[in-house]
Order: C-alpha cells, then sequence, then structure tokens
C-alpha cells in the first residue's frame, strides 16, 4: 500500500493546481476588464484588437463537428458569435458554455451560429462537449493563431473575448470584458440591436 503522503498528493494536487488555473483565469479576466477601460478601443490585454466594421479576420481550425474542420467562410450568410474561452473543464468557461447552449435556440431563431475557440485540443473539446451536452461546435487553436489574429491570446491560453461577425463576413461588435453568467443575454441583446 503506498504511503498516505502519495495518496493525498495524487489527489490534492490535481484539485490544486486546477484552483490556481481558475484563479489565474478570473485574474487576468479582470485584469483585461481594467485594461479595457485604460486603453483605446483597438487594444486590450491580449493584443491589438481587429477594427471593427471591417472583414473578420478568415480561418480555419480543427473542429468537434464531423468533417473535422471549420472556417469562417462556411458560415457567409449567417451571424457568427466567435467566443474565445481559456480551457475547457474550468468554472468560468463551463458555465459561459452552459449558457451559450441554453440559449442556442434563440441564436438559431436569429439565423446565429456559435463558435467556441480555446488552446485546447480536440479531444478535450470533445469530452467537454459530452460532459456539457453541448452542441455547437468548438474549435481547437493550440498554437494560437487565431486567438492572435483576434488580440485575444495569452500565452498559453485563449483570452475570454467575443466578436459578432455579420453575415457579409464584417466584424460588428466586440466584448473583452465578458462575465460569463449573463453574457449569453448580452450578446443576444446587442444582436437584436444590430439585426433592427
Amino acid at each position: 500500500m503506498p504511503p498516505r503522503r502519495t495518496i493525498l498528493a495524487r489527489k490534492i494536487l490535481p484539485l490544486c493546481l486546477t484552483l490556481c488555473l481558475s484563479v489565474l483565469i478570473v485574474l487576468t479576466t479582470v485584469l483585461g476588464t481594467v485594461l479595457v477601460t485604460l486603453t483605446p478601443n483597438a487594444y486590450a490585454l491580449g493584443g491589438k484588437q481587429p477594427e471593427i466594421g471591417q472583414s473578420a479576420p478568415a480561418f480555419t481550425l480543427p473542429s468537434t463537428i464531423s468533417d473535422g474542420s471549420v472556417s469562417l467562410s462556411d458560415y457567409l450568410g449567417q451571424w457568427v458569435v466567435l467566443y474565445f474561452y481559456p480551457r475547457d473543464f474550468t468554472p468560468g468557461c463551463t458555465l459561459e458554455a452552459q449558457r451559450f447552449q441554453r440559449d442556442l435556440p434563440e441564436y438559431e431563431a436569429r439565423n446565429t451560429q456559435i463558435l467556441g475557440v480555446s488552446a485546447d485540443d480536440v479531444d478535450s473539446h470533445a469530452e467537454f462537449c459530452d460532459a456539457e451536452s453541448l452542441v455547437f461546435p468548438l474549435l481547437s487553436d493550440p498554437d494560437g493563431e487565431v486567438s492572435r489574429a483576434y488580440g485575444s491570446w495569452m500565452k498559453p491560453m485563449s483570452m475570454r473575448h467575443t466578436y459578432l461577425i455579420d453575415p457579409e463576413g464584417t466584424l460588428r461588435e466586440r466584448f473583452l470584458g465578458v462575465r460569463p453568467a449573463i453574457h449569453s443575454q448580452e450578446v443576444l441583446a446587442r444582436l437584436d440591436e444590430l439585426q433592427a
């Protein structure tokens, strides 16, 4: 039988690491919100932001959907909610994904596709989708290339930022100080304003 110290370390260490990552995510979100209010609109924690009213940066990434990859151009003719988040299975990211899933029928009624992006691999995304019953695509950006294009990368993870892209592929709105519990409803309200 292993020593008691080894058993405790196996149980406590993963819990401590998860707690530390959660605290880091919260701190970067709070710091990002503070910096957004102190810096010009074109910059945020995570990098230079793409310009509102310009074409959204194009991308193709591995995904949880059946054909294996998703491109922004696949959704021309639809609105797109492109949301970046730090990690699968962390408390804030789970809550944010749950809220988007809960409100999915409202997005579909507005001809809007939700796409989630993080540095996690596709296998992690698939487990996260299964665990949380998510039916919208999650995209894997392990090296942060797309996250950087959207000013949403703080190595080793994506920042919690969201972008609204119109059916012509034009960036129409960005959300940088995201609060997971209410974010989906904020996005829906802004979508209604833009579609009016």
